[in-house]
């Protein structure tokens, strides 16, 4: 059984992210006072009262817009108001109620959903604001008086919540799911592959660059397995991040690749891997992710005979530092090829999971070390006493020897090479950590 789910929701710029955050406990969601901030749903785990549920953060709903990216906020809104077990309808004590307010309080009347009403930014302590019982007017049940920027009302907000949620079961948390962060500049397509991939406009989809904004989680299961798709803002040179905004989603990008199991690395067909592929690959590369690299957008190639092989040899080249991951061939638009990457999602997490045991790692260093005798230097020889893993995620190797000075950087390639010709691990980074004997932490 999944968990309930609460939406909040609201126009522009009454403080549906803060209490987002206030009610998750954490700064997930973006907070500035520019409306039109949060575009897509952002989900999070909340507990209360010995409950576990969800909450999704809206966009907020601008009901009569011309406007492209609000047009889509309102859409990405309803969707959430659709799937919500309970709606948290957050208003704006400053200023009072507003038409919108009373748009946005109809469309919550026909969806037949249960809504709770927070009555923000009441941020005083003592008396109620008088001005609270206008808001009677919405026909939405009593106002609860909420702060979010203190904390203020947010436990009777959970506990109306916890009226409308199903009975409560057993539930298992799942522990086969795997959390895969799509990531790459902006505009390479990052949203449309995952809403080509749910079969549904998930996430808002636009030519303006830059219109994903906030890391946001999509559970999804098929016949290859149960993921989450964390869909990314893209992130863009330095040099570009102008505002607090762009620089949160870059922030944000980055914490989503940390937290993920699978990084799918977004190129642009077109493009071939610029500079800006090569520093958001290092990344997920740094963080030691596995990796799949994604050539997005191949149907929009002139090609012959030999274009594939020509585009996998210039990935390879220009990522030679991810030389161990698979690259996909792809098109978000007609969903060429999109089965595959589940396939190599899974294949390259197994990888990364991957233990091999101490007695087969020794065998391989000692074959290693007959085929290429380890360097010397001024008479002395490096001795390699033997090799141990000690984790996954990625593997982690740790090397015994006389001397780490002696051990140089090829000579660590070479068996980090001869490792992976002998036991694959494929798509995932290799850690290795050389300690000579007397190291204290031995």
């Amino acid at each position: 059984m999944s968990k309930p789910l609460v939406a909040i929701v609201g126009r522009p710029n009454v403080g549906k992210s803060m209490l987002f955050n206030r009610l998750v406990g954490k700064r997930l969601s973006i907070v500035e006072d520019t409306p039109g901030v949060t575009r897509d749903r952002l989900y999070a785990e909340c507990e209360w009262a010995g409950r576990t549920f969800d909450v999704v953060d809206t966009g907020g709903i601008e009901p009569n817009t011309d406007n492209e990216i609000l047009t889509f906020m309102r859409a990405q809104a309803m969707l959430a108001i659709d799937t919500a077990n309970v709606i948290i309808f957050v208003a704006d004590i400053s200023t009072g109620v507003t038409a919108a307010d009373k748009e946005v309080a109809n469309m919550l009347l026909r969806s037949k959903k249960p809504v709770v009403l927070a009555v923000n930014k009441m941020d005083s302590v003592g008396t109620v604001d008088p001005e609270i019982y206008e808001f009677y007017s919405l026909g939405l049940g009593d106002p609860i008086a909420t702060s979010a920027v203190h904390g203020h009302g947010t436990g009777d907000i959970l506990d109306e919540c916890l009226k409308y949620f199903p009975p409560e079961e057993d539930t298992e948390q799942d522990s086969d799911v795997i959390k895969i962060a799509v990531i790459g500049k902006p505009n390479v397509g990052k949203s449309s592959i995952i809403n080509k991939i749910l079969g549904e406009e998930r996430v808002i989809v636009s030519d303006v660059a830059g219109t994903t904004r906030d890391a946001v989680d999509t559970p999804f299961e098929n016949k290859y397995g149960k993921y989450i798709l964390i869909d990314t803002a893209g992130i863009r040179r330095q040099s570009k991040v102008y505002d607090k905004i762009e620089k949160y989603s870059v922030m944000r990008a980055q914490a989503a690749i940390e937290r993920s199991d699978v990084c799918l690395i977004m190129i642009d067909a077109r493009d071939g891997v610029t500079e800006q592929d090569t520093k958001i690959a290092g990344m997920a590369h740094e963080a030691g992710k596995a990796s799949i690299i994604v050539v997005n957008k191949w149907d929009l190639v002139e090609k012959d005979g030999k274009t594939m092989d020509k585009m996998r040899e210039g990935v390879m080249h220009d990522l030679s530092f991810m030389s161990y991951a698979p690259v996909l061939f792809v098109s978000a638009k007609t969903g060429q090829r999109l089965d595959r990457i589940f396939e190599n999602v899974n294949f390259v997490f197994e990888q990364s999971n991957m233990r091999i045991t101490t007695g087969m790692l020794n065998n391989v260093l000692a074959d290693a070390q007959t085929r290429v005798q380890p360097p010397t230097d001024k008479g002395r020889r490096l001795k390699i006493y033997y090799m141990t893993q000690t984790g996954v995620k990625p593997p982690h190797f740790v090397i015994f020897c006389n001397s780490a000075e002696l051990f140089h950087f090829s000579y660590q390639r070479y068996i980090e090479n001869q490792i992976r010709a002998t036991f694959g691990l494929e798509g995932t980074p290799i850690r290795m950590t050389i300690r000579q004997r007397g190291d204290k932490d031995e």
